[in-house]
């Protein structure tokens, strides 16, 4: 697997410019950049000046976090979301970019939608933004997160969609502590089920023991530093013969506070062992 680096880990103190030079510097593979460090950063650079950085380092770009809340959307909503998602896949192919997470919906009201409901919306959904994402040759790869804010939780869930939708160009995203969120791997068979061609993005992450219920994206950790089976998960994904990538992605206040030179080289030594 190649080492990732997701720029939610050290979004609070900084910026697109510096994670692409510290992820150069310490020999990460590919780097997720956030659509809004991009939009902050396209403020005093260009496209032009990003090409020119992955033109001549080893660092290249792999995916565009995030495109959220996609499902049961207002009129207004949907808009919004459009227009995010075509500022997306122009800068995808301006950079050569080729994918693009999808997030299901967050809400209080979310644990009383039906499956079938969250299914037909979710495929319904994926459809209109894989039609958008046509004339540029982008990828979507749809993510599951366990909590029950989230209208799609399960790995199984998520690949009835995905497989009903049967696009070349929609997988999954598998987050590690999405999935340990939702019934803390007791399902993680259901990763056999999952063609190798339709994973299209690893997050590795790992986070402290408390009760799910409890358990929340600020408690993520170093690869290594928390309890989930991050062995178990690297060996089943080795033996579908992935090989992409494995990319760290953590929502820590404590890791915000420190200097991202330190995060992200710390962040490559915690995870090597499991790549």
């Amino acid at each position: 697997m190649k080492l990732g680096f997701n720029e939610a880990t050290c979004m609070k103190h900084s910026s697109l410019q510096a994670d692409l030079e510290l992820c150069e510097k310490n020999g990460y593979d590919y780097i997720e950049i956030r659509l809004d460090m991009l939009a902050d950063y396209l403020k005093d650079h260009t496209y032009s000046d990003l090409r020119k950085f992955f033109a001549s380092s080893h660092l290249k770009p792999y995916a565009f976090n995030s495109i959220e809340n996609i499902n049961f959307c207002t009129p207004d909503e949907w808009q919004e979301r459009v227009q995010l998602f075509t500022f997306a896949c122009q800068s995808a192919q301006e950079i050569g970019n080729p994918y693009i997470i999808m997030v299901p919906t967050m809400g209080p009201d979310m644990v009383n939608k039906t499956e079938k409901e969250v299914f037909d919306d979710s495929v319904e959904s994926l459809i209109k933004f894989v039609e958008i994402a046509k004339p540029y040759g982008v990828k979507l790869a749809f993510e599951p997160i366990g909590d029950p804010r989230w209208c799609v939780r399960s790995l199984k869930q998520c690949w009835e969609i995905v497989k009903k939708i049967d696009r070349e160009n929609v997988g999954i995203a598998l987050d590690a502590f999405n999935l340990f969120l939702y019934t803390k791997f007791t399902d993680i068979d259901d990763l056999d089920q999952v063609p190798l061609e339709k994973i299209f993005v690893y997050h590795i992450d790992d986070c402290e023991d408390l009760p799910l219920g409890i358990l929340d994206h600020c408690h993520r950790l170093f690869p290594g530093d928390g309890v989930i089976p991050l062995d178990l998960l690297s060996e089943k994904l080795k033996a579908k013969g992935y090989n992409e990538i494995a990319s760290i992605e953590l929502f820590r206040p404590q890791y915000w506070d420190m200097e991202p030179a330190d995060v992200i080289r710390i962040g490559k030594e915690k995870t090597l062992r499991f790549l």
